[in-house]
């Protein structure tokens, strides 16, 4: 049978990617024993601390374990983190060596939502590729700029580390590792019985473009100002360049290194999500959406909007728009 261990970090938890977890896992191992087979996984939960509270003391978690007793684990999941990032790392320095160690010594790890930031601390994250909450992102980009994140992908895998996006697609997280681990058969009946749709695969339609400004770079945050006033407007980007005296080769070098996008990339966010507001708010065609969207190619609008979103202007709509039919 092989072992996994659900830490319980000291401080900045969310509750519900532990007990989440645990459930579905057991639920996994149920329907194998009812099927006369034995467990997949013996679960237990561990931490630094025999007992660890959550919302100010309103709900208590005492961990089966402390991690230094577990030598050897086959998959950790970290859960996710609340904001503070920077207390939730230096709190955790023990919690953090025991991943890495784990993780050398061959176990895979799943970091939940911002449990990313975590799991990213450890350093093993270094040259791959990972996913965590949309809003942040941009937090993440900035302590950890060694690490590919990929914030509009709902979950990745590379390397026997596994990552989500954020809140509540966990639960999608969760059902591709029993998928994994146990079978098709039994995430189907996972997903049956806690009522999770399994074909998910990106966060990126969720997500509220608010612009990448966690930097220092002035001239850039000037760039992205004048281009957040120019929505309607098709802006070059040798006409950027120019307007801040240099070279494009050196514009987009910085604009890249301050926001994660290239400088299109950037306009083409900004105008998605107005388009997304205007899809979501008002009983305008798609075509004038597109207009206001300073877009005139109806092709290359539902392109880019697609790409971006996951899915098309004509079914976000009908998706989130109360107000209107297709």
């Amino acid at each position: 049978m092989k072992h996994l261990t659900i830490i319980i970090p000291q401080g900045q938890n969310n509750l519900s990617s532990i007990v989440g977890p645990y459930k579905i896992f057991t639920r996994a191992n149920e329907f194998l024993q009812k099927a006369g087979n034995d467990a997949g996984f013996k679960i237990e939960l561990a931490g630094t601390s025999e007992k660890i509270n959550f919302y100010d003391g309103l709900f208590t978690v005492n961990p089966h374990k402390d991690i230094s007793t577990i030598t050897k684990t086959d998959l950790i999941i970290v859960p996710s983190l609340n904001h503070n990032f920077e207390l939730a790392i230096s709190e955790n320095k023990d919690l953090i060596i025991w991943i890495r160690n784990q993780y050398k010594a061959g176990a895979e790890i799943a970091a939940i939502c911002t449990g990313a930031f975590l799991l990213a601390a450890t350093g093993i994250l270094n040259g791959k590729s990972c996913s965590t909450h949309w809003a942040a992102a941009d937090k993440f980009r900035t302590i950890f700029p060694d690490v590919n994140l990929k914030a509009d992908e709902l979950i990745t895998d590379e390397g026997g580390i596994y990552t989500n996006g954020g809140a509540y697609s966990f639960l999608n997280l969760i059902m591709y590792l029993v998928e994994k681990y146990y079978s098709r058969e039994t995430a189907i009946f996972c997903s049956k019985v806690f009522q999770i749709d399994i074909k998910r695969n990106m966060q990126s339609e969720f997500a509220i473009f608010t612009g990448q400004k966690q930097h220092d770079d002035e001239m850039i945050k000037e760039a992205q100002l004048f281009l957040e006033n120019k929505i309607e407007d098709k802006v070059l980007v040798e006409e950027l360049s120019s307007r801040f005296n240099v070279s494009r080769r050196t514009f987009d070098r910085r604009f890249i290194k301050a926001t994660g996008n290239t400088p299109s990339e950037y306009s083409q966010r900004l105008k998605i999500e107005v388009a997304k507001k205007s899809l979501e708010n008002t009983r305008k065609t798609v075509n004038e959406v597109m207009y206001e969207a300073g877009y005139n190619d109806p092709k290359a609008f539902r392109n880019v909007f697609s790409r971006i979103t996951g899915i098309s202007p004509l079914d976000y709509r009908a998706k989130y728009n109360k107000g209107v039919s297709r």
